[in-house]
């Protein structure tokens, strides 16, 4: 194939024609030519989306039954979520900061993902101390009902206050795949809870698909100054 014969990587001329090396592979499989665009059909660039993620998270809709079904709903997007991991997993270096345990200790993740008009925008994961969620139905399979908070709430904790880190890097292999977005960047927020105790109960670590979101900042009521 010329593209690939004049030394372009297959991530590179997925990029160039706006699809996924997947579809450049089947491409070749076929014995087309990813170099030369194909009239429109399976190669055209996923549809635009942009999604909003308020920073600071408003209480209404943190308390609501999901943060993003709430969120795409409200701006007239189609919202989809599924259930990926429930379970013990060892915790990365800044959810293990966040949750004031050492980076490797296991914690409860709960992993989600998330579309807008069929479209992947999100991975969301909940991470819980043991201490905290072993036993509990936040260690549960399926989707915490009636809502994560109350569930929090019942086990006796009460919200005190949260702090949120906005961070933009590449993204993972694994996160890439699930977002499909090869060769760009993600946006990282994370979130974590303390109660009035001071006690960490819940980091949430948000991904986001850069080029599909948009994130309006606000100050907290009463503190506004220029």
């Amino acid at each position: 194939m010329e593209a690939q014969a004049s030394g372009m990587r297959q991530d590179e001329i997925a990029r160039h024609l706006g699809v996924t090396p997947g579809r450049v592979s089947q491409m070749k499989k076929a014995g087309g030519d990813p170099s030369h665009k194909a009239p429109a059909g399976p190669l055209e660039p996923r549809p635009r989306v942009l999604v909003q993620r308020a920073l600071p998270t408003p209480p209404s809709t943190r308390g609501s039954k999901s943060l993003y079904l709430t969120e795409a709903e409200q701006q007239g997007l189609e919202p989809k979520r599924k259930m990926l991991f429930v379970g013990q997993e060892p915790a990365s270096e800044h959810v293990a900061a966040g949750l004031q345990a050492e980076p490797g200790t296991d914690v409860v993740a709960r992993r989600k993902m998330f579309w807008a008009n069929d479209v992947p925008v999100r991975i969301s994961t909940s991470y819980f101390r043991l201490d905290v969620a072993e036993g509990t139905r936040l260690a549960g399979e399926g989707f915490v009902l009636p809502t994560l908070q109350a569930a929090i709430e019942d086990l006796g904790h009460v919200f005190g206050h949260a702090t949120e880190t906005l961070t933009v890097r590449p993204p993972t292999p694994y996160e890439a795949d699930l977002l499909d977005v090869p060769g760009e960047w993600v946006v990282q927020v994370l979130r974590v809870s303390y109660s009035t105790e001071d006690v960490p109960v819940h980091a949430l670590e948000t991904i986001c698909a850069a080029s599909r979101h948009v994130f309006p900042i606000g100050q907290v009521a009463g503190s506004d100054q220029f």
